[in-house]
């Protein structure tokens, strides 16, 4: 089992947070970003790939190198919904996590939203990134590593 993170847009603090489980657990931890990633030191388990630049390289290089029964970490709704049909699991910077059950409606709702702002209509935005919404990705991607590994070690 991996844990990818699509680096790119990815908060620094969820960064530490998915570094600091990847010793923990012994997990290995793929970044993968249209840019250049320092890796911090110190860290056994990381590894980075930097892939050319350009719309949704990052993505597609995970979508075809994550297997069933990894776990992604992703804001991005189109990259969620290549992954959780091929059995992995999904989830944001804020704790929330992409299932068979929400995929659709979540990528519905990305789409129409996009359609709006495309035409001009001002959606707002999720609101600020804060303790509270670390803290959730915190506790949520502790319990759903913890499963996956039990999973992995069936």
């Amino acid at each position: 089992m991996k844990l990818w993170i699509d680096a790119d847009a990815a908060p620094r603090e969820i960064k530490e947070i998915c570094f600091r489980a990847s010793e923990r657990l012994k997990l290995d931890v793929v970044l993968v970003a249209n840019s250049r990633i320092q890796l911090p030191v110190g860290y056994t388990r990381l590894s980075a790939v930097r892939v050319d630049g350009g719309p949704d390289v990052a993505d597609t290089y995970i979508a075809e190198n994550a297997e069933a029964g990894d776990v992604a970490v992703t804001a991005d709704i189109p990259l969620a919904a290549l992954l959780v049909p091929k059995s992995v699991v999904v989830i944001d910077p804020r704790g929330d996590e992409y299932t068979p059950e929400s995929i659709g409606e979540r990528l519905s709702l990305r789409n129409f939203m996009d359609g709006l702002r495309s035409s001009g209509v001002d959606t707002g935005g999720k609101g600020t990134y804060g303790q509270r919404e670390k803290q959730a990705f915190a506790n949520a991607l502790d319990r759903i590593l913890t499963k996956a590994l039990r999973k992995s070690n069936t």
